[in-house]
Order: structure tokens, then C-alpha cells, then sequence
């Protein structure tokens, strides 16, 4: 066992301790009316950022328009009446075979999801909602009255092997990439092999030799590393290389919920060391185990739309069969109610206790499978900061959950790209 790993161990040992001393009890400063009118005051006050907000091919058209209230889970209404300042809208590819045709076709789908954010923010609602580049920009457009928008990509398959492409989509946006989705791809192993793609468990050992360079260049161009979806030696590996702390953009704890999408202790504790973040998801599957019933149901669900056994992924369903499977699963959910607001807040104490606040973060994986009871879509954030106030979190504490820790290590990240340009600069 190498010594970094050692440190792990150790850090867990007194971790535990930290945990048995100093579990969170709820809060006596208020109750009922009051505490809710506090809590409001605090919503208000602070930046609240959704790391991880998915969109479908015909985002920002008359078909899928995010100005109205609409059916989707994140809109600009919904956001303004829930208090949702900030959301990272996401370019998803989904993974398919590697091979020089299907590169050339994640790139032109992702260019669709940048142009449909585009549209939104530069076209269709310019004074209502605006696309942040930078750290900054963010307390910037709250203080002009409009919600922010921001850009993630999910599965680093959008670049294929051409690594100059990490960098035309940091210029159209993109502030951190997650390295892979469903299935290994050439940079990393992921957490979830495809059967119809994978032969093995893992197929780098983590992150492949592309990978490290893929990294490298991230930091170089100031893009967050994200660690979600990938496997857990990809997810140490990619701590260890990077020179700019990682964001874990949608993933919840393995002690609590023991998935393969969700971080264990040893990760939780290596995350910490990179002084990155984990954004804690509000997607039911990840923070407890349904019901045998419900279990059932949703495997027979899963099946109808091919689904099952990771064959492909809730993104890679066409629009209409979103809209089915939202309608079909919603209906499961109500026979057979899955995590909630408090169950979600469960996640955040575990993490908190383990690793500190500073390196907690928030996220809904709205429209590609999260919402819970309690915050079913953005209209209802609110909720989340009630039940933080009801835990005993300060405002300060707030204030780092739901963006603070997202913006430090995007300050971070721009930070280290300046550092590495300045190098370049110097070498030459």
C-alpha cells in the first residue's frame, strides 16, 4: 500500500471520530413561522448554484422553451420563483462506439446542446438570464436581476482523440467536463461499463495515458475536472494529476447509498486533499434504496426502453421517449414515494462530517433523472436551504454549500490556467 493511500486510511480513522463527536443536531434559534422566515432571508441572500441541469437536442426552441413554466424541471420561471440563481446547463453525448464516424457525430451533438445554450442566453432571453465565463460574472448577474446560466460538459467522449477540442469548448463556455459518462471511454474507465461496449471492468486502470494529457490540458485552459461517472481509480488518479482542485458535479456517498455512481470514503477523503468539492445529487436512486416494489417496477420500465443492464442511459432516449418515461416513472413514484429533501440533507451531513463544509456542494441532475420529495424541480429550491436551517448550517455554511465551494474552486481553476500560461509563456 503506497503512502498517499495510507493517509487515506488514517484521515477515515479520524474522520470517524470527528463524526461520533460532532453529529449535527437540529437548530434551537427558531421555530415554525419563524425559522421559515429566517431561512428565506437566507435563501435570498445567498448565490445558489445547481451544478448539473440536463437538455435535450431541441433546447431553446418553440418545442423546449425554457422561458415558460413549461413541464421541464429547470426553467427561467421556475428558477426565479424558487430562488435558483445559478444552473450549469449540460452538453451530454452518450457513449457509443469508438470509432472515427462516431467521434465526428458526439462533436456536431454536442455543438447542438452549446448552440441551444447560446440561443437562450444571447437570443431568446438576454435580459432575463446570462451566461457566466467567469467566477465573477456570477455576482455580477445576480446583482443585475437576471438568473445565471453556465455550461458543463458530461462525458469528455465529445472530444474523441483530438485534445485541441478541450479548448474550443472552454472559449464557447464549458467550465468543467466530467470524464466520462456510461461506459469506458478513451480517457478514463467509468463507474458503469456498458455491456454492448465494455468487455471489462476496467480497461485503463483508471485514467489512460490520453487521459493524464486530457487533464493537463484542462487545467491548462482553466476547465473544472469532474470526477463524476468515472471509476474510482480514474476518480484517485485524476486527483493526484491535476494541478487545480476536481468537482464531483453529481454524486452523493457510498457509506449512506451504496451505488457505483456515489463516492465511498477513501474518495471523499482523496477530494479533500485536492481541496476539490463533491456536489451532493437530489436523484432518489443515489441517496437510498428503493422499495423491492418499486424496484421491480422500474426494472420493467427500464427494460421497455432498453434501458436495462446499461445498455444506454436516460440521456440517450429521444425527446418523446423523455417525455414518456418521465410521465410512467412519476407515476411509480407516486405508488411508491422514493428519497426526500431530508434524506438529501442526510448526504450533505455525512460529507460535511467527513471531509468539512468547504468541499460540500449542491445538485439536482434535474431533467436527466433527479428530483426528490420535497424539490421536484427548481421551483422548490427553497426547500433545501429550509432544511439546512433546520439542521443547525449557518448562513455562512449556506452560503459555501450552494455556491461558494463551486466558486472557489472555479477561481481556482482560472487561477492554475493563468499560472500555466504564464509557464508556457516563459518557456518559450
Amino acid at each position: 500500500m503506497d503512502n498517499f493511500r495510507k493517509l487515506f486510511l488514517m484521515g477515515v480513522a479520524f474522520s470517524i471520530l470527528l463524526v461520533a463527536c460532532n453529529t449535527r443536531t437540529e437548530s434551537g434559534h427558531a421555530s415554525g413561522n419563524d425559522l421559515e422566515e429566517a431561512a428565506r432571508a437566507i435563501h435570498e441572500r445567498v448565490l445558489s448554484i445547481d451544478t448539473h441541469d440536463d437538455i435535450p437536442f431541441n433546447f431553446a426552441t418553440p418545442e423546449v422553451d425554457p422561458g415558460v413554466w413549461g413541464e421541464r424541471q429547470v426553467t427561467i420561471p421556475k428558477m426565479v420563483d424558487g430562488g435558483l440563481d445559478a444552473g450549469f446547463f449540460v452538453v451530454y453525448v452518450g457513449q457509443t462506439e469508438r470509432t472515427p464516424e462516431n467521434y465526428e457525430k458526439a462533436k456536431a451533438d454536442a455543438m447542438i446542446k452549446f448552440e441551444a445554450i447560446h440561443r437562450m442566453t444571447d437570443e431568446m432571453y438576454p435580459d432575463r438570464i446570462e451566461l457566466a465565463y467567469t467566477a465573477n460574472d456570477f455576482n455580477r448577474i445576480k446583482s443585475e436581476g437576471k438568473v445565471i446560466a453556465a455550461i458543463g460538459i458530461e462525458n469528455g467522449y465529445v472530444i474523441g482523440k483530438d485534445i485541441s477540442l478541450v479548448e474550443t469548448y472552454h472559449h464557447l463556455g464549458a467550465r468543467y467536463m466530467t470524464l466520462t459518462h456510461g461506459g469506458h471511454n478513451d480517457i478514463a474507465d467509468s463507474s458503469t461499463p456498458r455491456e454492448n461496449l465494455d468487455t471489462k471492468e476496467e480497461e485503463h486502470g483508471g485514467l489512460s495515458a490520453f487521459g493524464e494529457e486530457v487533464v493537463a490540458e484542462m487545467n491548462r485552459v482553466g476547465m473544472m475536472v469532474d470526477v463524476s461517472h468515472i471509476s474510482k481509480n480514474a476518480m484517485l488518479q485524476a486527483v493526484r494529476v491535476s494541478r487545480a482542485p476536481v468537482i464531483g458535479s453529481h454524486s452523493s456517498v457510498r457509506a449512506l447509498r451504496d451505488h457505483p455512481r456515489n463516492m465511498d470514503d477513501e474518495q471523499l477523503l482523496a477530494l479533500r486533499m485536492n481541496g476539490g468539492v463533491i456536489q451532493i445529487v437530489a436523484l432518489s436512486h443515489y441517496l437510498k434504496a428503493p422499495s423491492e416494489q418499486k424496484e421491480d417496477a422500474l426494472t420493467t420500465l427500464y427494460e421497455e426502453y432498453g434501458m436495462a443492464g446499461g445498455r444506454i442511459g436516460f440521456g440517450d432516449l429521444s425527446d418523446d421517449e423523455v417525455i414518456e418515461i418521465r410521465a410512467k416513472m412519476a407515476r411509480i413514484n407516486k405508488k411508491w414515494p422514493g428519497a426526500s429533501v431530508s434524506d438529501f440533507v442526510d448526504h450533505i451531513d455525512y460529507a460535511v462530517e467527513i471531509i468539512g463544509v468547504e468541499h460540500v456542494g449542491i445538485s439536482s441532475d434535474f431533467d436527466g433523472g433527479g428530483g426528490i420529495l420535497g424539490w421536484k424541480d427548481a421551483s422548490e429550491t427553497f426547500n433545501v436551504t429550509l432544511e439546512l436551517v433546520k439542521r443547525g448550517y449557518t448562513e455562512d455554511e449556506i452560503e459555501m454549500l450552494w455556491g461558494g465551494n463551486t466558486l472557489r474552486i472555479l477561481r481556482e481553476a482560472e487561477y492554475v490556467a493563468a499560472e500555466m500560461q504564464a509557464e508556457e509563456m516563459a518557456s518559450l
